[in-house]
């Protein structure tokens, strides 16, 4: 464990650019860092939360797989072991031996570096070597990772042990006199008042060391957002209003910083370019709407834009975390090995359910299905390829591998699709069903507008208290702008119809079905399906939500034992996977 503190803590130090590792890593085995001279100052504190998040870096591969693999989106193509054959089928249980994929030790380890920051920071507060304002930040930062790695292992495990000791043995997690399981619901409540305590929950300002770029990457959206964390943490609570307080204080982050690009376009869901499509929605070429051939299939322009472009304006609009795979770091792109078919191994592939899905929809223009569908999943030889994570590394036309060598790429975590998504969920579920509907549909504007009425004045605004309160006017005697006056809905910029409701009655039930098959056709492959399906089950306790879903995977895929698949998951202890410890 030091010598993976040693290597972390170099790395960090070299991203840092304050010293050369080499020296470091060239030291006889007996010679390690110690405590004292890791924890002295600043730069060693700077040097330690990049060293977690280095180690967090490592639960990308378990994060995507147990969170697509395991619900209807993903499946597995003739390639994969039985390892990800068995997570596909959900058919992990006690006595599947060794899947390397549902061992929870990677999750602790990252826990139990968190712990030892903090514990560390805490002495270095008290010793003085950090002021009051850095201590905040950066403690409230390694809190918020550890809380996310929390949520996931509750997710995934259901019950599991809460450790907040920093521990020199690793097996020492499994010492029930000290830490004992806990259900999810104790870890949630564990959770969310670890956050609410937190003395700091924005992002680290512009004068803050730990804002350095590093190989040309922006580290602002490198760290965990504490407030997009709230929200899903209160969402899974069933705490809708502090849901969508916690949402939208991310929405409106840049609101008030004197830069109107950053107000009306950062976390808004800017509408489209109708000029040149620099922008992310899904289009065609301006005035020529029906003609299929101007769909926008491009790295740097449109929808696909998002997982490839440079991190200009709009891809700060859209980002609120996402972390880097750079090969200069010796952090290779994962994901490679299992999307890639040529330069990787094609183990992974769209499911038959998803593909049918974006089928369903209409364009606009009348084109039968979600231009999504297009810009997430490329065809070679009638075998279907997924493209978001493999972009950067790959030709868009022939999948052929711009560099061999070269093989970098994101870790998707959070950005503003999912944002709006998840705050339109919270505010449907708080009887604000009009509002969204908005957000997921064609946006605030058009939907708060009054047609008959010349004076905007009083419309294009939902006139609802905080955090429900949305201004988007925008009127032209005299001229003026409101902040949300750009906002385009999640189908508004994929291009596609809006949602309707045919019995009003039951909005609430229609509308949520709404977001999270939307959810599905934006969000593909990005990390958040099962969790989506297991938090709607659990909050409906209806378990047929989940099962029928996974049953329709693996029905269209043609598993044999779908039937029997379905009627285990329609049992809520079977959502959980085995906490078995291999070492």
């Amino acid at each position: 464990m030091k010598r993976t503190i040693l290597y972390s803590l170099c790395l960090a130090l070299t991203m840092l650019g304050s010293t050369s590792c080499s020296k470091f890593l060239d030291v006889e085995p007996k010679e390690v860092l110690l405590k004292e001279q890791m924890y002295r100052n600043i730069f060693d504190a700077d040097a330690a939360v990049i060293g977690v998040y280095g180690k967090f870096l490592g639960l990308a591969e378990q994060h995507v797989l147990l969170n697509e693999l395991r619900a209807d989106l993903l499946t597995v193509t003739p390639q994969a072991d039985p390892y990800l054959h068995e997570i596909n089928a959900n058919d992990v249980t006690a006595m599947s031996t060794n899947n390397p994929y549902i061992n929870p030790r990677k999750f602790y380890e990252v826990i139990l570096a968190c712990n030892d920051v903090l514990s560390n920071f805490d002495l270095m507060r008290a010793e003085n070597k950090m002021d009051v304002d850095q201590y905040n930040r950066r403690y409230s930062d390694i809190m918020g990772v550890r809380t996310w790695v929390y949520l996931q292992l509750g997710i995934h495990f259901g019950q599991v042990p809460y450790v907040t000791d920093p521990l020199e043995n690793m097996n020492d997690v499994l010492d029930d006199n000290k830490y004992p399981i806990i259900s999810f619901e104790q870890l949630l409540t564990n959770l969310i008042r670890d956050m609410e305590t937190l003395p700091f929950k924005g992002v680290y300002p512009d004068d803050e060391s730990l804002r350095l770029a590093v190989d040309g990457f922006s580290l602002e959206r490198f760290f965990v957002n504490k407030y997009a964390l709230m929200g899903d943490l209160y969402l899974w609570s069933n705490d809708y209003l502090k849901a969508a307080d916690a949402y939208k204080r991310v929405m409106t982050y840049y609101d008030n910083m004197g830069n109107d690009t950053w107000r009306f376009d950062y976390f808004k869901l800017k509408e489209r370019s109708v000029t040149d499509n620099n922008d992310l929605s899904v289009g065609y070429a301006r005035n020529r709407e029906q003609d299929i051939r101007t769909f926008v299939n491009s790295k740097s322009l449109g929808w696909r834009s998002i997982f490839s472009r440079s991190q200009d304006g709009l891809w700060n609009s859209e980002w609120v975390w996402t972390m880097p795979f750079a090969s200069n770091f010796g952090q290779a792109n994962p994901f490679i090995r299992y999307f890639a078919i040529q330069g990787g191994s094609y183990l992974l592939k769209p499911s038959q359910e998803v593909l049918d899905l974006w089928d369903q929809q209409e364009q606009w223009n009348g084109v039968p299905y979600d231009g999504r569908k297009i810009l997430s999943v490329s065809n070679v030889n009638s075998r279907p390829v997924v493209t978001k994570y493999t972009d950067e590394y790959t030709d868009i036309a022939s999948l052929i591998p711009i560099d061999e060598f070269s093989r970098n790429g994101k870790w998707f975590l959070y950005r503003t699709a999912k944002l709006h998504l998840r705050f339109a969920e919270a505010a449907n579920r708080d009887a604000k069903h009009k509002l969204a509907l908005a957000l997921l549909n064609n946006g605030l504007r058009s939907n708060y507008d009054d047609p008959t009425q010349s004076d905007k004045t009083d419309v294009m605004q939902t006139h609802l208290p905080w955090p429900y309160d949305f201004d988007a006017r925008m009127g032209n005697v005299p001229n003026y702008r409101s902040t949300w006056h750009r906002n385009e809905g999640i189908r508004g910029r994929a291009y596609l119809r809006n949602r309707t409701i045919d019995n009003p009655a039951d909005s609430l039930l229609f509308i949520e079905n709404y977001l999270i098959e939307e959810a599905a056709l934006e969000q593909a492959f990005e990390g958040s399906r099962w969790e989506d399906l297991v938090r709607i089950a659990r909050r409906r306790q209806d378990p047929t939500f989940l099962a029928d879903k996974v049953y329709q995977k693996l029905s269209k895929d043609g598993v044999a034992n779908a039937a029997a698949i379905r009627s285990k998951l329609l049992q809520p202890e079977n959502w959980y996977l085995p906490f078995r410890w291999e070492q």
